[in-house]
């Protein structure tokens, strides 16, 4: 299954807290070492951009970090199904 990027400006976006955003770096990291993505000095950042925490990873908006989640996990979904 196909997902749409989710766009920086999406209002969804807004409804995430540090600790959230902590929680899906945690994911991040443990989805994506198996793949060789490294972010381990990432962290929710303290500047909001039109109200939205950008990701202390080159100042990332939320959404890229989410839809990074939605590539590894459509990932592991394909090695599943291939198994």
């Amino acid at each position: 299954m196909i997902r749409p990027p989710i766009t920086p400006g999406d209002p969804d976006m807004r409804d995430y807290n540090a600790q959230q955003i902590t929680l899906l770096l945690g994911e991040l990291h443990r989805r994506g070492l198996p793949h060789g993505l490294l972010w381990g000095s990432a962290s929710p950042g303290e500047t909001t951009l039109t109200g939205h925490i950008l990701v202390d990873f080159g100042n990332a908006p939320l959404s890229t970090l989410v839809n990074l989640l939605h590539l590894l996990t459509d990932l592991e979904r394909e090695h599943e199904r291939d198994r």
